[in-house]
């Protein structure tokens, strides 16, 4: 059955059980291949390929998505996503914007009014119209987050996007998620935080998919962007920057043995987050995750950034062309990085000096680093740039990964990515 048949099928139903698309290997009962990251540690990674004929769904909007997601459920299932499904909808399937959530007399301009530095000062937002900014999140919320349970594998149909959704994977273990576009996780209602970075900025709720507390998950040949409401098109209020979107995949709260691979992030501020406080000391032992044929493209910062985890980072490909990008590895308290064979392309301002920021990290192991077409020690050029500001970093960082794939050369490698990574290119 083609996939337009499929479609106007759905458009009456919302989730039913049918083949994957005739003309490509259906993918929906793969597991994590052996040795392939972290996640194959111990019984390895297996999403919903249990699950019973019962639990196998075909979804084309939001409606059925969240059927199919039950709440969250640990009961094995498999959920493909056919076409575009739209997480801004409502129960009959008609598009939400962001006045459509805005309640209790939220408005933005009556709330850059009330929280103006000038006259507000740098106390936290509280009162109206902080309560009515509150009260409309929490109506997007009800719509855009989506909870992920433990044994389920969510795969894209040839072309599939989720629009606007936050795929959640909370306190769940044994998730896949494979070749689906998702784009604009866009926050109707940032907060202003005026204490952060010194100069206050724009605070917002969600990712593109955000895993919290949660083990063995296999995230693949996915692309993630903010495709639709790019951040650089934001306005600037309170002489910061109205962000919309916060990560693209953010692994924190304990999460651990994660591996993501052959996926693309794009366009985008804060890419990827593992660990998410210094003070998170529960942290330690946990957030094992490996990176590998990945490609990171017009990403201004953490790609990723890291605390506390055993990252191994090995065959990715970065390609920087932001006038404001930051950096790409940041080492942060007691992260373990073990960078091999990666692929960095940037224009002649950013220089290799400026790949790696620390704040308070201690080691980086890298090897095998080509720089525009020229092999580089990360590691010495940023102990030789140090300003001062942080302790220079040493080369043991107390473990040698042995759960991969081959390792191929970071030029290898580099032309691999570019061609395989991101959904719609599974072999």
């Amino acid at each position: 059955m083609r996939l337009r048949h499929i479609a106007l099928a759905a458009g009456m139903v919302g989730v039913f059980c049918l083949p994957a698309h005739a003309d490509a290997r259906d993918i929906s009962r793969d597991t994590l291949p052996a040795n392939d990251g972290w996640a194959s540690e111990g019984e390895g990674t297996t999403g919903g390929s249990a699950a019973d004929a019962a639990h196998v769904y075909t979804v084309t909007d939001r409606a059925g998505l969240v059927r199919a997601l039950d709440g969250g459920s640990a009961t094995p299932k498999i959920i493909r996503i056919a076409g575009t499904v739209d997480a801004n909808t409502d129960d009959d399937g008609d598009h939400l914007d962001c006045a459509d959530y805005a309640t209790d007399g939220y408005g933005l301009k009556k709330y850059l009014a009330a929280y103006d530095p000038r006259t507000w000062g740098a106390a936290k937002p509280s009162g109206p119209q902080e309560e009515a900014r509150q009260a409309s999140a929490k109506k997007q919320a009800e719509r855009v987050e989506l909870l992920v349970g433990s044994n389920t594998t969510i795969v894209g149909l040839q072309g599939a996007v989720l629009k606007g959704g936050s795929l959640q994977v909370r306190n769940a273990t044994n998730v896949i998620i494979r070749n689906l576009d998702l784009r604009d996780a866009y926050d109707c209602f940032p907060v202003w935080q005026p204490n952060t970075g010194g100069l206050g900025d724009w605070k917002t709720a969600y990712d593109n998919i955000w895993l919290t507390g949660s083990t063995h998950v296999w995230v693949d040949h996915v692309t993630l962007s903010d495709k639709g409401h790019p951040d650089a098109d934001e306005p600037t209020y309170f002489a910061r920057n109205y962000l919309r979107h916060d990560g693209l995949l953010d692994i924190t709260n304990g999460s651990d043995l994660v591996t993501v691979s052959w996926s693309r992030f794009a366009d985008h501020d804060k890419a990827m987050l593992i660990g998410n406080s210094d003070t998170a000391t529960g942290d330690r032992g946990r957030l094992r995750v490996t990176l590998h044929h990945n490609q990171f493209e017009s990403v201004v910062q953490r790609a990723p950034r890291v605390r506390f985890g055993q990252v191994h980072l090995y065959n990715n490909r970065y390609i920087a062309r932001n006038d404001d990008y930051r950096y790409s590895l940041g080492i942060s308290t007691e992260s373990a990085v073990h960078a091999e064979n990666n692929a960095f392309h940037t224009p002649g301002h950013i220089e290799a000096a400026d790949l790696v920021k620390s704040w308070n990290g201690s080691a980086l192991h890298q090897t095998g680093t080509l720089f525009n077409g020229y092999p580089v020690d990360l590691l010495a050029i940023y102990n030789a740039y140090n300003s001062g500001s942080e302790r220079d970093l040493t080369a043991d960082v107390g473990w040698t990964p042995t759960l991969h794939t081959k390792i191929d050369s970071a030029e290898a490698a580099d032309r691999q990515v570019a061609r395989g990574a991101g959904a719609g290119r599974i072999p």
